[in-house]
């Protein structure tokens, strides 16, 4: 397949830039803390830094201006009660792959987060149920997929914070990933190239440029990435069947200070991800297509294409003692499943063409002021009104009332369903510090959504932190939780369009998806042992009404929303950190356990004899997984070579034993190697170079079966792989 222009550029841009640069900073470990209202910081974090790049000569007033804005942006966001991961850009710089490590991947080095198929990740025994912020503003979550649609070299800092949030966080609660974006303010005007390649056919090139000119700061990036694992294979083989991925990213931020006190920025981001969907030989077609009964599975041709699209105009300042920050977005996202007709016909008695997109437009506003003695106000509103469609042209056979095939020439349905969604959220909390060792947040947040009905709850809020001691920290939370539902969705006709033919279903049921509610309690602890270790321990309980899941229940890799009448979910953390001098290490344990009983909505996408044990009785969720834990260690041998490795543990998410979700699959154990170097050549100056094994063990494992509540085919990890990166400053 040939490569993009984009890629071409971004290659001859490596081959000719020209420049000097200092030497990189030593890496930072992870850092794992309780939620404080201590002073903020600045989000860019140049206490620091996390830049291995040098500081040109700038407008120090615009630098002195901009540090400040940034401190009173992250003032509006308290994470009193909740706990906290924060994960640097020198964190990630130190990972094998650096900053060509997707995000998801990134997420995977903090306690309780659990991965899965199609770059998916739950924290906490949620299925998704991600928020994601960038620089405090709420990107809605686009389309469902495999896609990863943000870009690891935008980031200067990733919180994930979870627990018992605050009542400024709504809509998407499971965590909260807070991105904090790289600035033309303080890396000065530059700029980097770069490219990966290695194993499996990978050609990832990338390209950055940042600066400043008076009030004016900008920082621009863009990668592209080929390789032949787009998917997770469905095989134990190192070589996928039909694997190739196509990827192009890009992220903006263009800032203007207005004056001291206010600046107005506009960022704005874009995907566009190719995927083939990777086939699994020795398959048996399950029905006859004309005068065909046999087709090689292997030679199945289904591709499925994602696009996304986001911008953001943001006004953040001061008047009086009031901060704020207003936004308005707009995000677009799109998916296409293009199917192999005979195939898909043979093997499923179906194909369907699917085209999905969704639209939303956001209004965000937050406020923060002192008041009285010891209380800092937080009030704000949020709005998102959402419009999504699905279209699908689908190949089926006619079928007996038993649901066998009734005749092998194929006729098309088309069905489509368009969905308007509103979203309105307000809260009030007030952050109250009593003497010097005890901080209560409490506040109220209201939610009302409108699509498929109108669902509100009004969620209270209760967050306590007690400094113990200089080096004890512990926190307790509460929190009520309302989560709306996806905006995807297939109707009652859709459904019913397709009865007497061979993708006809055997439950209709409810199809109308409803918003959970729940209770979270949370509480932690975080001690500082010297000033080398951190020990992070939390445990957490949720209880759950109409739990949210997701499944893969068609042939597309699309997921479907549908609930459980009741849920429990439940765990414990352990987090370990060292940093001092030129060694920093990390380590991460979880415990987990999630459960759900009763299938309200969708009942469709299952069997009766499924619907009937889930009834009455609780079952593991799929993407229960009883134990993780993630870990990772750096040392720097000189200030230009230094040396890493880090790895991934899970205990197995479910399939099916004698009851649905009834078994975990095999634990895995996942090591990843790397070594790094900074060359200084007379002519080009200095250029890093990090070589990187992926899996170095090459151990087999799986992430999925094929069998459980919504997983649709086998995945299993990636096999062995070695990376080079190459990235030079300028």
């Amino acid at each position: 397949m040939k490569r993009s222009m984009l890629a071409l550029c971004l290659a001859i841009a490596l081959a000719t830039a020209h420049a000097t640069e200092t030497a990189p900073l030593g890496p930072t470990a992870p850092v794992t803390t309780t939620a404080t209202p201590s002073a903020p910081t600045t989000g860019d974090d140049t206490a620091d830094s996390g830049s291995d790049k040098r500081l040109k000569a700038q407008n120090l007033g615009a630098i002195s201006v901009t540090a400040a804005l940034d401190q009173a942006r992250n003032g509006l966001s308290p994470d009193t009660g909740s706990s906290q991961y924060v994960i640097s850009q020198q964190a990630i710089a130190a990972l094998p792959l650096g900053d060509s490590t997707p995000l998801n991947q990134v997420m995977l080095q903090a306690p309780g987060v659990v991965q899965d198929s199609y770059g998916q990740l739950h924290v906490r025994g949620d299925h998704a149920n991600l928020q994601y912020r960038i620089n405090g503003v709420l990107i809605p979550e686009s389309i469902a997929g495999f896609g990863q649609s943000l870009d690891t070299q935008t980031i200067q800092n990733v919180k994930l914070l979870d627990g018992a949030l605050p009542a400024q966080y709504g809509d998407r609660t499971a965590a909260v990933v807070d991105i904090t974006t790289k600035s033309g303010t303080a890396l000065g005007n530059g700029g980097s190239v770069g490219v990966t390649a290695g194993s499996f056919g990978t050609f990832n090139p990338n390209a950055s440029f940042w600066g400043s000119s008076g009030d004016w700061s900008y920082f621009f990036t863009a990668n592209y990435l080929e390789n032949d694992v787009g998917i997770e294979n469905p095989t134990a083989s190192r070589t996928p069947i039909h694997d190739h991925t196509n990827q192009v990213k890009g992220f903006g931020d263009l800032t203007y200070l207005i004056d001291n006190d206010t600046r107005l920025s506009f960022m704005f981001g874009f995907s566009n991800n190719r995927f083939q969907i990777p086939n699994n030989p020795d398959q048996t077609p399950q029905f006859g297509y004309l005068d065909t009964v046999n087709f090689n599975s292997a030679n199945l041709n289904e591709q499925q294409n994602e696009q996304a699209r986001f911008g953001v105009l943001a006004l953040q300042g001061k008047f009086g003692d009031t901060n704020y920050q207003v936004s308005l977005g707009e995000r677009y996202s799109s998916l296409q499943y293009l199917p192999d007709d005979i195939g898909d016909l043979m093997f499923n008695g179906v194909a369907g063409q699917i085209n999905q997109g969704d639209r939303a437009t956001t209004l965000q506003a937050d406020f923060a002021m002192p008041w009285g003695n010891g209380h800092t106000l937080r009030y704000g509103i949020y709005g998102d009104f959402d419009q999504a469609y699905t279209n699908t042209n689908s190949l089926v056979f006619p079928a007996n009332p038993d649901g066998t095939q009734a005749g092998t020439t194929p006729f098309n349905i088309y069905t489509g369903t368009n969905v308007t969604a509103r979203t309105w959220a307000a809260y009030v909390q007030d952050q109250w510090n009593i003497g010097e060792n005890w901080t209560v947040n409490y506040g109220l947040r209201g939610d009302e959504y409108e699509a498929f009905r109108t669902e509100s709850q009004l969620s209270p809020r209760l967050g306590v932190v007690w400094q113990a001691t200089d080096s004890t920290t512990v926190h307790a939370g509460y929190s009520r939780y309302f989560t709306p539902p996806q905006t995807e969705l297939i109707s009652s006709e859709d459904i019913q369009a397709f009865a007497n033919t061979t993708n006809a279903v055997k439950n209709y049921g409810n199809n109308t998806p409803l918003a959970e509610r729940s209770n979270y309690f949370d509480v932690g602890v975080s001690q500082n042992i010297g000033s080398a270790w951190t020990v992070g321990l939390d445990t957490y309980y949720r209880q759950v009404d109409r739990l949210q899941d997701e499944g893969q229940f068609g042939t597309a890799l699309i997921y479907s929303t549908f609930n459980y009448a009741l849920g429990r979910v439940q765990g414990t953390e352990f987090s370990l950190n060292y940093n001092q001098g030129p060694l920093t290490a990390y380590f991460n344990f979880a415990y987990s356990k999630a459960v759900g009983k009763n299938v309200i909505t969708s009942q469709y996408n299952f069997s009766p004899e499924d619907l009937a044990y889930i009834a009455d009785n609780y079952i593991y969720l799929d993407h229960d997984q009883k134990l993780t834990s993630s870990g990772g260690i750096n040392y720097a041998i000189t200030d230009t070579t230094k040396i890493g490795a880090d790895y991934l543990f899970g205990s197995g998410l479910r399939e099916d034993g004698l009851v649905p979700n009834g078994l975990a699959l095999p634990d895995y154990f996942q090591l990843n190697l790397s070594v790094s170097h900074d060359f200084d050549f007379d002519n080009l100056g200095k250029l890093h170079t990090q070589l990187a094994v992926i899996n170095a063990l090459d151990r087999t494992y799986e992430l999925r079966s094929g069998t459980g509540v919504g997983v649709g085919a086998p995945q299993f990890g990636p096999r062995r792989g070695l990376f080079l990166s190459l990235q030079k400053d300028f």
